[in-house]
């Protein structure tokens, strides 16, 4: 592959992916795939906006927005792209890629161009009206701003490729949901609608490691007063130890994506797909 031709690509790619991500606001299913999860959020965020993060007066509701926020950026990168990368993979698109010059370097810029776009499109619903509704959010800063812009991208970075690798796993998009009970477990053990501090040291660790805690963890860091940082766990944002874990994740995920992508598509064909939409036909049947 030239540079030239892949670089034509990636610019196909990305206007490919612009042309997907404004589709998305004309299309009704879309829109309420955007909508229904934010105003459910958004009433959970209300409710507990009476109760106080423990060991302070400060709303429970507005210390859950930042964290609802990363937790948002970790499902579109890791949930989003991978059911895309299944269904498409079923339908047949991934092989009409494959038989393009480039093909798949163009459809997977596409593909994260729309997920990071209907990303951040998911968290602007959710954090707009939050602003309004809840007290405390300290977003009034260029700092604030540059912290949530520098958690957004690398959270991406790090969540994106991977999302790719499961995608690039399952040839049938209902076996992806497995994925799902995983990744909601750690979702409940990182601290995203209550402290972390409040479970065992040894389940504390375990959320530690993966990226949906530091995702929440840095977006309480740009949207949240400073004093807020002494109910975290050493008592600080730790932006190091964030930067450092989701560029690892980062790293592991651009390293093995390519690798993962190109021998699923060296196994893509015609009679693959064929087979696999005979299967989807006897299960609507």
């Amino acid at each position: 592959m030239s540079t030239g031709s892949a670089l034509y690509a990636a610019r196909v790619g990305l206007r490919r992916g612009g042309l997907e991500v404004r589709h998305t606001f004309t299309n009704s299913q879309d829109l309420w795939n955007y909508i229904f999860p934010s105003l459910i959020f958004l009433v959970v965020m209300f409710f507990m906006r009476g109760a106080a993060v423990p060991g302070t007066d400060f709303s429970l509701g507005s210390r859950t927005l930042p964290s609802v926020l990363g937790m948002s950026v970790a499902f579109g990168g890791l949930v989003t792209l991978m059911m895309s990368l299944a269904l498409e993979r079923e339908d047949g698109t991934l092989l009409r890629a494959k038989a393009i010059p480039n093909g798949m370097l163009g459809y997977l810029v596409g593909k994260l161009v729309l997920v990071a776009g209907m990303t951040v499109a998911s968290m602007l619903i959710v954090l707009v009206p939050s602003l309004f509704m809840l007290d405390g959010i300290a977003l009034t800063s260029v700092t604030a701003w540059l912290t949530l812009a520098w958690v957004l991208v690398l959270g991406l970075v790090a969540t994106l490729p991977l999302g790719a690798i499961f995608g690039s796993l399952f040839t049938n998009p209902r076996n992806a949901g497995v994925i799902m009970m995983p990744v909601m477990g750690l979702v409940a053990i990182s601290g995203v609608f209550y402290p972390i501090q409040s479970f065992p040291e040894w389940l504390q660790g375990v959320a530690q490691v993966f990226p949906i805690y530091w995702l929440a963890l840095g977006m309480r860091s740009a949207l949240l007063p400073d004093e807020l940082a002494a109910v975290e766990i050493g008592e600080s944002w730790r932006h190091l130890e964030t930067v450092g874990v989701l560029s690892a994740w980062a790293v592991a995920g651009l390293v093995l994506a390519p690798w993962v992508l190109r021998r699923m598509a060296r196994r893509e064909s015609g009679s693959s797909v064929a087979e696999r939409r005979e299967r989807a036909m006897r299960r609507v049947a």
